[in-house]
């Protein structure tokens, strides 16, 4: 299966890939649609093994030189490449302009702060 999955990646190359059928043979379900993978299932198969290996190696970079007989600015130039191509999800978003409102009137956070929130600005 991994040898399939090469290939489709070596085939498509850069292009994108858009699933439209998956399904779950042993229950008898399928579901169609237009499907996009995940940012890490588009990461060529060199670049899935390096990120499996580093999750393995529970982040270690020495782990990682050690393993792949390569130098620390190796690692991290490799990691920082990666890193540029996968999207991140951000942990601590702006809350939205309506929750900041009903904060407001609630008398939960002044009118400095409501502007400061609303501006993305720290209160």
């Amino acid at each position: 299966m991994a040898q399939d999955w090469q290939d489709l990646q070596e085939m498509i190359g850069d292009q994108p890939l858009v699933v439209e059928r998956v399904g779950l043979p042993s229950k008898g379900v399928a579901i169609e649609g237009s499907f996009t993978l995940p940012p890490l299932a588009r990461l060529d198969l060199a670049d899935q093994v390096f990120v499996a290996a580093f999750v393995r190696s529970h982040g270690s970079i020495k782990e990682m030189e050690r393993v792949f007989g390569v130098s620390y600015p190796t690692i991290k130039s490799r990691l920082n490449r990666i890193a540029a191509r996968l999207e991140f999800v951000d942990t601590n978003p702006r809350p939205s302009q309506s929750d900041v409102l009903a904060r407001l009137d609630g008398g939960e956070i002044s009118a400095e702060q409501a502007i400061a929130e609303l501006e993305g600005r720290k209160p």
